[in-house]
Parts: structure tokens; C-alpha cells; sequence
């Protein structure tokens, strides 16, 4: 495998070289991206007191393997749908919708993503997602970027003790486990790939 090979994401591997094709390609991948990150938020494992939602191993899984560019345009376009009133969050519209959802106690999470998204997919462009170690390595990193804004905004909102109690420690140990989901899936499919 060449070295231009090994430094694209696994999406490269369906899109075409140029032409209006390719940019038909990229709009349908990140429209799908989107369809996916809202089905992902809407989905909920039910485990106690603090429901599982699936919106992090979507986010995880979409950069790695789209790459930054296309991974950050995926999220973006999620996050621009949100702030015009589509109910494509978690708990909308439930909670409310648009600007004002994403500036309640959601915001530092979302923002989170985006740095999440931005250093997942820059690690794949460089490879990292033909290998699940460095994978879970680099997606951890994104999961404390999430958490860690998610933190800090809640904390303005509520207040340190209960920021930390109920908007870090309950989503911990899941988000280490859709992580590993996601870093196990990318390079499952580039062996895939390798194989035929």
C-alpha cells in the first residue's frame, strides 16, 4: 500500500477521483453523517438513573472515518441543522430547540465535539485509524475533550459539585466503552478492505 494510500480516511475509498461526482459524493456523505449523528442522539440504552445515548460513538466513529475536513463539515452541518430548529439533539424538542437547547446545558458538550471530531479525524488522515490501539488512544483524548468542556459549562450553569457529579462521573466508564467500539469498528473495516 502506497504512503498517499495510508494518509486518507476509510471514506476516500468511496469517492471519486474529481469532477461533480466527487463533491455529489461528499454532500450525500455528510448529509448521511448528519441522518447518522441524529439517530445516534436519539437512541438510548436505559441503565438507571442516567440513560446511554449513542451520539458520542457516532461523532467518534464519523471522524474517523471521514477525516478532519469532512468530519468537521458532517458535524457542523449537524450542529447549523440544530441551531435552525431541527430536532436532531438528544432531547428535542422535548427541551426546546435551536440556539436556545444548544446554549443550555448541552453547549459544552457539543463544543466538546467539535475539538473531538477535528482531533479524531486529524489522526486519521494520518493513518491512526488502520490501528485500534492508537485509535482508543486518540478517541480517549476526544472523549476528555468532550467531557472536560461538558464540565466546564455545566459548571457556570450549576456549579462545580453537581457539574462533576451528574454531568462526568455517570458517562465515564460508557463513553470509554463506545470509544472502544468505535476503534475497534474503523479498523475492522480497512482489514476489510486490505483483503480483497
Amino acid at each position: 500500500m502506497s504512503a498517499a494510500v495510508l494518509s486518507r480516511p476509510l471514506v476516500s475509498l468511496t469517492l471519486p477521483e474529481k469532477g461533480v461526482a466527487r463533491y455529489a459524493m461528499l454532500a450525500l456523505l455528510a448529509v448521511g453523517g448528519t441522518l447518522l449523528l441524529t439517530l445516534a442522539a436519539k437512541t438510548k440504552v436505559v441503565l438507571g438513573p442516567v440513560d446511554l445515548y449513542l451520539g458520542n460513538l457516532a461523532v467518534l466513529a464519523i471522524a474517523a472515518a471521514y477525516g478532519m475536513r469532512l468530519g468537521l463539515a458532517t458535524f457542523l452541518l449537524y450542529l447549523a441543522e440544530g441551531a435552525m430548529g431541527f430536532p436532531v439533539f438528544q432531547s428535542t424538542p422535548e427541551k426546546g430547540i435551536g440556539i436556545a437547547y444548544m446554549m443550555g446545558t448541552t453547549g459544552g458538550y457539543l463544543f466538546g465535539m467539535i475539538l473531538a471530531t477535528a482531533l479524531v479525524g486529524w489522526a486519521a488522515d494520518r493513518g491512526f485509524d488502520r490501528n485500534p490501539v492508537k485509535l482508543f488512544s486518540v478517541m480517549l483524548v476526544g472523549v476528555a475533550l468532550i467531557l472536560a468542556f461538558g464540565f466546564a459549562w455545566l459548571a457556570t450553569l450549576l456549579g462545580v459539585e453537581k457539574a462533576w457529579q451528574f454531568g462526568v462521573v455517570p458517562f465515564v466508564l460508557a463513553d470509554v466503552i463506545k470509544a472502544a467500539l468505535a476503534a475497534s469498528l474503523i479498523p475492522a473495516v480497512w482489514a476489510l478492505f486490505a483483503r480483497r
